[in-house]
């Protein structure tokens, strides 16, 4: 993490993205970054179809890209103005709107796929993350995917990392796999896969990932130690299909 920059934001006040926009792509090693990227696109690839998609929390986008690269038409949308200006001008191509996830600016049924990667813990306080679950699954067509991928509470590392880093601040809350399933089952989108995934902690040296990365698959089989793993991914289908 770079030392210099705004200063950190105090203890519980939530996170200003806008003043760390600039230094957030740097804030965890690159080759750490790619594999997770490349890891959930693998994901949203293996169980859904190209089609609009909304990613509900984009940041600057760097996942954006790479769905809108795999053919799908994305939609990022943030709260942060700051991290949308650094989505646009890197990735031109991805639709970039300034919104909050509790109340989306989009009709029913207007993606094939919605889907939020590391957010909801941002979100914190559970009845905006109730909304915004409700609000992925209203947005979403019929037979079309809502995708959550978030910190697991069970991984004993997130206190640290989240140490680290200046997008935590202390206002987060990790959120249970539970209340993620029960929030998209209250919008009416329907679990079809719970999973923990991920495994690969930010201080791994590049020569050594290829390594690391094949231990997290093989903790990955088994069912016991999966528990365990960084995130909780939760895919689920809109009713009505």
């Amino acid at each position: 993490m770079s030392q210099t920059g705004p200063a950190p934001a105090a203890a519980g006040t939530p996170t200003d993205f806008d003043a760390i926009a600039g230094e957030y792509d740097g804030s965890l090693p690159a080759h750490v970054v790619a594999h997770y990227l490349a890891k959930r696109l693998a994901f949203i690839e293996r169980h859904t179809r190209p089609g609009p998609a909304l990613d509900l929390g984009c940041g600057t986008g760097l996942l954006a890209a790479r769905v809108a690269a795999a053919g799908y038409a994305v939609t990022g949308l943030d709260p942060s103005r700051g991290m949308l200006r650094e989505l646009r001008r890197r990735s031109p191509e991805v639709a970039a709107v300034a919104a909050d996830g509790t109340a989306l600016p989009f009709p029913d049924d207007a993606f094939a796929l919605t889907y939020c990667v590391a957010v909801l813990h941002h979100v914190a306080a559970a009845a905006a993350v109730r909304a915004t679950l409700r609000e992925m699954a209203r947005v979403t067509r019929p037979g079309g995917h809502v995708l959550v991928w978030d910190h697991n509470p069970r991984n004993p590392y997130w206190p640290l990392l989240m140490r680290r880093v200046p997008q935590d601040t202390g206002a987060e809350r990790l959120i249970p796999e539970a209340e993620i399933v029960a929030g998209l089952a209250a919008g009416g989108a329907r679990p079809v896969l719970t999973a923990q995934l991920g495994l690969v902690p930010d201080f791994v040296p590049r020569p050594l990932l290829p390594s690391v990365a094949a231990l997290e698959r093989a903790v990955e089989a088994v069912p016991g130690l999966r528990r365990l793993c960084a995130h909780n991914v939760v895919l689920a289908v809109k009713a009505g299909s």
